[in-house]
């Protein structure tokens, strides 16, 4: 089926009989860790991901010797970034170090400097723009310098260097999860869950929670809003006793499509009900009938009558399980298999240079 985006990832590394080329790629921010935490251990990409020939560094002395320098987006605006050379690493203070959110003045200084002196680059390296939150969750974005960065990578399919929350892999091993073509009804003593841990109640999905919990019994878990705490089994086992799930992005946007669908519904063994992107855009990724979309009706009522109406038609229920016949579902391992796959995009790219315009303008649908 073509609308599966693993069709659209790098070429699998063993599928090519060229050997591939030595590349360095430097982290230069720990995505959500303190910058005084101490360095990542980088993954070894070749034993995790089949993916040769990868010099991950997190040492910024090595600056002049990577062939891609990998910049996680929430840190161009938590606190003064601390650029590459030739300006020389910046030693801040504690004070400095604390978490804050640049206004857009001091971003797009930042940004002007970098790209002032961007030409002094070493020849080729390429500076990759990393991103897993939506556009409503990235503050600063119209304040970075055109041209400032070579590649995108990011949940967007569309990107040089695409990796989403997750993707369905032809079923090849009897051990590939999930297993079986459907799990079993009699552990399932629930109707609908949803694990939230943001709540807001300006966001379209609590308000459409609102709307169907009126209608059909919710069960919600998490540490805001009415939500209770999880059982100690944890999220999956949980999740696994439930028929549905509720797999409500925070925001909607082109193509984010996250961990609420891959693995706390598809993974876990339940049919997810989504709110995010379009139909037509989770289709390019899951095949039509393995998921309920809140755009199908009319209202959260029709739905609610649709979920019970699944309840006591198992048969029809079972339906939304066909997929597991042929697929098997991958999650990506962050942050260790983003940097692997920028390894790789690397040693298969040419060598015709490229920028990036206007990111905001990209990223933002």
């Amino acid at each position: 089926a073509a609308y599966f985006c693993w069709r659209q990832l790098p070429p699998l590394p063993w599928a090519s009989s060229a050997p591939p080329r030595p590349v360095g790629v430097l982290l230069w921010w720990d995505p959500f860790a303190g910058r005084d935490s101490g360095a990542r251990r980088p993954p070894d990409c070749g034993r995790r991901f089949n993916i040769s020939g990868c010099r991950l560094l997190t040492d910024r002395a090595a600056y002049a010797e990577a062939q891609a320098v990998l910049f996680h987006h929430r840190d161009l605006v938590k606190g003064l970034p601390d650029w590459p050379p030739p300006w020389g690493v910046q030693v801040r203070g504690p004070e400095e170090l604390e978490l804050r959110v640049l206004d857009d003045e001091e971003v797009a200084a930042g940004a002007a400097e970098a790209r002032a002196t961007s030409g002094l680059r070493p020849p080729g390296q390429r500076w990759v723009w990393m991103n897993f939150e939506s556009p409503s969750h990235s503050p600063g974005l119209r304040s970075l310098a055109g041209d400032l960065f070579n590649w995108t990578l990011s949940y967007r399919a569309d990107s040089d260097v695409f990796v989403p929350y997750g993707y369905l892999y032809p079923r090849t091993h009897h051990s590939d999860q999930p297993r079986g073509p459907a799990p079993p009804l009699a552990r399932k003593r629930g109707l609908v869950a949803w694990v939230v841990s943001n709540w807001d109640e300006r966001q379209a999905r609590v308000r459409y929670y609102h709307q169907l919990s009126q209608h059909v019994a919710v069960d919600v878990f998490g540490r805001s809003g009415p939500g209770r705490p999880l059982p100690d089994v944890g999220l999956l086992h949980t999740v696994a006793r439930y028929k549905f799930y509720l797999a409500f992005e925070n925001s909607q946007h082109l193509d984010y499509i996250t961990e609420k669908l891959w693995r706390n519904a598809l993974l876990a063994g339940t049919v997810p009900v989504v709110l995010g992107p379009d139909r037509a855009n989770y289709e390019r990724f899951v095949p039509r009938g393995a998921f309920i979309h809140v755009d199908d009706f009319p209202s959260a009522s029709s739905l609610a009558a649709y979920l019970l109406f699944l309840d006591r038609n198992p048969a029809v229920y079972r339906r939304y399980f066909n997929w597991r016949r042929s697929y098997a579902v991958h999650i990506t391992s962050f942050w260790d298999e983003p940097w692997c796959r920028v390894c790789q995009a690397v040693q298969t790219a040419g060598d015709r240079p490229k920028s990036i315009g206007n990111l905001a303008r990209w990223f933002e649908r």
